[in-house]
């Protein structure tokens, strides 16, 4: 007996990551100290992360912090310099 047709192959879907805010999250880091940024927009502790990226096809992005003080961390996760803001959230519809 022949083997039924099967479906081809489905291309994966992108990860796209959920929008958290469209503006900077001003944050107080410290130098020597390494975070997780939040990529998937889903963490409950913006703009770090908290596992929520499960099964997103998304993962954090580890930097370490090199001078202590005020930084802009990226809410809208489309940055070009992750994870600093450099205002992409601008040109978002």
């Amino acid at each position: 007996m022949p083997e039924p047709p099967t479906d081809p192959p489905m291309a994966p879907i992108p990860a796209v990551p959920v929008i958290a805010q469209r503006g900077p999250y001003e944050v107080e880091l410290e130098a020597g100290k390494t975070y997780l940024w939040c990529a998937c927009g889903r963490s409950a502790s913006q703009p770090f992360c908290d596992g929520s990226h499960a099964g997103s096809g998304l993962t954090p992005v580890r930097f370490e912090c090199a001078v202590s003080g005020t930084q802009f961390l990226c809410g809208c996760k489309q940055t070009g310099d992750k994870p600093y803001c450099d205002g992409t959230h601008d040109t978002l519809d």
